[in-house]
């Protein structure tokens, strides 16, 4: 099985960032690594990620933007 993200910028396009990582193992490694690299994604351009299990959506689009409560 291959685990793999897709980067989009906010109106949903793909974009890549300049370290794409290929494919994980496992889910929990894909989850790690985005928990550990989304600010410089942001700082990339990248808006939101979805998470695909050998070209199967398993969820996303997912914001990397952080939720401020008003």
């Amino acid at each position: 099985m291959a685990w793999e993200w897709r980067f989009e910028k906010a109106d949903g396009t793909t974009t890549e960032p300049a370290q794409a990582p290929g494919d994980f193992g496992t889910q929990g490694d894909a989850e790690s690594w985005i928990g550990e690299i989304w600010p410089e994604l942001l700082t990339e351009g990248v808006d939101q990620v979805s998470l695909f299990e050998d070209g199967v959506k398993i969820y996303g689009p997912m914001s990397l933007h952080v939720a401020t409560e008003g």
